[in-house]
C-alpha cells in the first residue's frame, strides 16, 4: 500500500497523461500555484494523487481521459483568504469563533 504520493512521482503520472502542473490546474480548475506550492512539502494530498495516477493509468491504456472529465460539470474552488482588491493585506478575519 502507498501511504502518500511523492511531489515528482505526481509529476510523473500527469506526465504519463501528457500533462504539465499548469495544464493539470487548469483541468481541475486551480491555480498552477496551487499545485507547485506541494513540492516544497514533498508529497501532494490523496485527492491529487488519485486523480494524477488515473489520468496517467487511462493514458497508457489508450483512453482519453479529457471525454471522462468533460462530463462533469464543476465550478473552480473559491480562494481562501480575505483579499480585498486596492486594500494590502485583505481585511482581518474574525477572531471571535
Amino acid at each position: 500500500m502507498i501511504v502518500a504520493m511523492t511531489y515528482d512521482e505526481f509529476r510523473r503520472q500527469i506526465g504519463k497523461a501528457g500533462l504539465t502542473v499548469k495544464g493539470f490546474a487548469e483541468l481541475i480548475k486551480q491555480t498552477p500555484n496551487s499545485i507547485t506550492n506541494y513540492a516544497a512539502q514533498g508529497e501532494v494530498p490523496p485527492h491529487l494523487a488519485i486523480i494524477s495516477a488515473l489520468m496517467g493509468d487511462m493514458a497508457e491504456a489508450g483512453q482519453d481521459f479529457r471525454v471522462t472529465l468533460s462530463r462533469i460539470q464543476f465550478d473552480a474552488g473559491k480562494p481562501r483568504g480575505g483579499a480585498v482588491k486596492g486594500r494590502f493585506g485583505g481585511t482581518k478575519q474574525d477572531s471571535s469563533n
